[in-house]
């Protein structure tokens, strides 16, 4: 099933110089695109922006991948859009179970089946005791001082 990440684009700063564009990801939904724009729809009509601090007037219009947040302050308008991305790889998720081979099942006489066997786990690793503290690393007082050969 897709995994959809829902993506927020705003600005961030102050002034012509200042301002710059941010993008997060605020939250995934696994399931079809429709329910992840859905999801994305709840999430845009609660969104508080950074900016403007004071909002006068809040407008959301659709687009086609996701939504356009129109918000009036005090002195201009800000906008955030919101989109639905389908993720296609995450390089810190966890790498899946490898299945581990076995004679196959006609020449044990049972049925084929597809199933994986889970890893050997490793052994844990033992408890290094708890760190020293950071100050016992510190000499009380440093080398230079008390020199008469500095300037």
């Amino acid at each position: 099933m897709p995994r959809w990440g829902l993506v927020v684009e705003q600005n961030l700063g102050f002034g012509r110089q200042g301002r710059m564009w941010s993008v997060g990801v605020m939250d995934h939904v696994e399931g079809t695109r429709e329910d992840a724009l859905e999801a994305l729809r709840v999430r845009a009509e609660r969104f508080e922006p950074v900016h403007p601090a004071n909002p006068k007037r809040r407008t959301l219009y659709r687009e086609a991948d996701g939504f356009l947040l129109v918000v009036e302050g005090v002195w201009q308008p800000f906008h955030c859009r919101f989109t639905v991305a389908e993720q296609l790889y995450d390089s810190a998720a966890p790498e899946p179970a490898e299945e581990i081979p076995g004679p196959p099942a006609r020449e044990r006489g049972e049925p084929e089946v597809m199933a994986s066997a889970p890893l050997e786990a490793k052994p844990p690793e033992p408890d290094p005791g708890p760190p020293p503290a950071w100050d016992a690393q510190v000499p009380e007082v440093p080398s230079w001082l008390g020199r008469d050969d500095l300037p």
